[in-house]
């Protein structure tokens, strides 16, 4: 049997011996032999710098360039989520293609139109393109798709884990089936992705008629060798006498990373300026060429660049301290370390981050992380007590040490971006039939769970006088109405994301600031906002206002009231992690205080067989062992029975008053399965960005149907109840 590389076209031979390769990695012959010998769907999945790249395109091409097709049309298509990393993939395949004389296109924003023109003209080659980019070619060249993607051979996508249960999931996998519906044939899918927690779930994403045939190539083995420290600091603990926790972190971060190349997640764009700031000061101070940088979104694209190729090229030492910007796989070389202040909401993005360590044969991966805890006082709340901020930190240690990493949520109709696509599809034909756009979008596309009295009712939404998106002619046509057209006319309609809005909270008349809100807020819960705690009066969705007042609910907890959403796994794990006596051996000693700390606490609240502890006589603090998803089910239900309710990661505080019904009856008549009404007092529901042009009721579909599990509030309701 011939070995991979035979199997490769003489020019990506070339190549390959020229890269000084002895022979293919693993991952890249495995692919090799299956994308060569048949026609299947394929998922291609290593840590970041495995070889997924390669494994894909080097076959590929070989198919192209031993048997041209012959007809019009770019040979492969390229989805990737991110700008940067088209731009550095198309900088990495020219040097492949160079040699095979193919041309590689890449197509984003930021792309000279000269350079998108010559290659509608002449379509051939490898076009990379973003999800907006190739949502406006549609809309733009509808009629031309079978001129442009004839010859289209396959579709990769990249960091497809980063996709799989999104909103810009979705519409990616709308348009591939609208691409293919086009073309009348099927195309080849092959998915990169560094993170999987559920490889069948992954197959049904790539291919959701045949999940079964689509082969998988996993790369083999337990990677580098993971060297890894959870530093503990307490905020207030020195404010007189030494070096506040930021301050600490800081001189850490400068002792141990200068003089090599570090990635550190700080989290809000806010802490990665101050955390920049600081370590610029700590070089200045000792009169040392600047290093840490910081990178986010909000800063220009030049600046960005310039820290990315400092990194890549390794010409002097760089530290960039960035939000999730450097998680997805843009080639920035090697780092020494990965550094986290916080916990992030997701061992798949912890593991993510990690992957950009250990990257030379050799090497290990470190990951040094970084955790702030309150100065306890007499009136703190009982999370600041339980060190909730820590344990989750451990929780996904563990949890990432076991190799588990979150699953795609399954089940959502996300009808936000059914809007987004029916209105593009109608910009794309100019006009369609409401069976056959229910048919393309529902019955062969990605909204299987519509069915067609919703999908009426989201076209009523849309139609209605007010919305004036759609309209209906004499003939039964869906075309563009006034509104419509001038939405999907503006450059920003092509993304179905949104950088989340913020609240704006108001108290008695005075505005307090802007906070972002992406868990559901109704009238009688509490958050957290500079410091203190507010009591939810109103919330208003359209224009973005939540009013608020003061709450005598105790000091606020430190952390609490972020977004994101925390799987019910790494929940468990936390409430595992408290009710045992393991002491990890990668945690300095003041975490391992701290921790010992929240362990006595947690046994002080003594939570009885029914998970329920007594604050008084009208607070209690129920542990629910569940994420935020049926947390906040239950959190509504209690507040539609009048409670005022507090969430935490794992627990709920509430808090009773004249006339609500003692907690214990409240819990038992959930438990018996009796009917509530989450939506009683009106929590905030758009999330999306096309979320305003629906209905009220159509936005209770939604939220019920991602980010609430009402199937599983009796059964929570009983396990706390004992």
């Amino acid at each position: 049997m011939s070995t991979a590389f035979d199997k490769l076209a003489r020019p990506i031979q070339k190549w390959v011996r020229a890269q000084g390769w002895r022979e293919l990695r693993d991952i890249q012959a495995r692919a090799t032999h299956v994308l060569m010998d048949s026609d299947a769907d394929l998922i291609v999945a290593a840590s970041t710098a495995g070889g997924k790249t390669e494994a894909a395109f080097l076959p590929l091409l070989s198919q192209i360039l031993d048997d041209p097709s012959g007809i019009s049309g770019f040979d492969l298509l390229y989805v990737a989520p991110l700008k940067a990393l088209i731009t550095d993939q198309a900088r990495r395949l020219d040097d492949i293609c160079r040699e095979a004389e193919l041309p590689v296109i890449p197509w984003h924003g930021d792309v000279p139109a000269s350079v998108k023109t010559r290659a509608i003209k002449r379509p051939r080659g490898v076009l990379l393109i973003t999800p907006e980019s190739l949502e406006a070619l549609f809309i733009r060249r509808g009629l031309e798709l079978p001129r442009l993607f004839g010859a289209t051979r396959a579709v990769i996508l990249d960091e497809l884990h980063s996709v799989l249960d999104s909103e810009r999931g979705i519409q990616i996998r709308s348009l591939l089936a609208r691409l293919e519906q086009s073309l009348n044939r099927p195309i080849r899918r092959v998915g990169l992705s560094a993170t999987l927690g559920d490889m069948e779930l992954a197959k049904a994403y790539l291919r959701p008629d045949s999940p079964g045939e689509v082969r998988e190539v996993v790369a083999a083995g337990g990677g580098a060798e993971l060297q890894l420290q959870l530093r503990g600091y307490v905020t207030g603990d020195n404010d007189d006498e030494g070096p506040s926790a930021t301050d600490a972190i800081a001189l850490h971060l400068f002792g141990h990373l200068r003089g090599s190349d570090n990635l550190v997640f700080a989290g809000a764009r806010q802490a990665v300026e101050i955390y920049s700031d600081r370590l610029r000061t700590l070089c200045e101070k000792d009169r040392l060429p600047q290093e840490f940088y910081p990178h986010h979104a909000s800063l220009s694209r030049d600046h960005r660049d310039f820290v990315e190729r400092r990194l890549k090229d390794g010409s002097a030492p760089t530290t960039a301290i960035c939000t999730s910007t450097l998680e997805l796989g843009i080639d920035i070389g090697d780092v020494t370390c990965v550094g986290q202040i916080g916990a992030p909401f997701s061992v798949a993005a912890l593991r993510q981050r990690l992957g950009r360590s250990g990257r030379r044969p050799g090497k290990p991966a470190i990951l040094r992380q970084y955790v702030v805890e309150a100065k306890l006082t007499p009136t703190s709340n009982f999370s600041d007590r339980l060190r909730l901020g820590l344990v989750r930190a451990v929780a996904m240690i563990e949890l990432l040490l076991e190799g588990w990493c979150e699953p795609p949520q399954r089940g959502a109709l996300h009808l936000s971006t059914l809007v987004h696509q029916i209105l593009s599809v109608i910009a794309q034909r100019g006009g369609i039939r409401a069976q056959k756009l229910y048919g393309m979008l529902c019955q062969k596309g990605p909204f299987r769970q519509v069915d067609t009295q919703l999908f009426l009712d989201v076209l009523r939404a849309l139609g209605h006088p007010e919305t004036a998106l759609i309209e209906q002619a004499d003939d039964g046509l869906l075309l563009l109405g006034a509104m419509g057209e001038k939405l999907v006319e503006h450059y920003s309609f092509y993304a179905v994301f949104q950088t989340p809005e913020e609240y704006r909270l108001i108290c008695g008349g005075k505005e307090l600031g802007t906070l972002p809100i992406d868990n559901l807020i109704a009238p009688g819960m509490l958050l957290i906002f500079s410091g203190r705690r507010w009591l939810v009066l109103e919330v208003h969705d359209r224009d973005r206002v939540i009013m608020v007042s003061p709450a005598k609910a105790g000091v606020p907890p430190l952390f609490g009231g972020d977004p994101g959403n925390i799987h019910d796994r790494v929940i468990e794990r936390m409430l595992d992690i408290l009710e045992n006596q393991n002491r990890p051996i990668y945690m300095d000693a003041t975490a391992l205080e701290l921790l010992e700390e929240a362990r006595s606490h947690y046994a002080q609240l003594q939570f009885g067989p029914g998970r329920i502890a007594q604050l008084g006589e009208n607070a209690a603090i129920l542990a629910t062992r569940t994420g935020s998803i049926r947390t906040t089910t239950l959190a509504l239900a209690l507040r539609a029975a009048g409670f005022t309710v507090q969430r935490h990661d794992g627990f709920l505080e509430v808090f009773g008053k004249d006339g609500t019904p003692p907690l214990i009856d409240a819990l038992a008549a959930l438990a018996s399965g009796e009917a509530v009404n989450l939506f009683t007092h009106s929590p905030n529901l758009v999330f999306e960005k096309f979320h305003p042009h629906l209905t009220e009721a159509l936005l209770q579909q939604d939220a019920l149907s991602a980010r609430l599990d009402t199937a599983a509030l009796a059964e929570l309701s009983r396990s706390i109840v004992g």
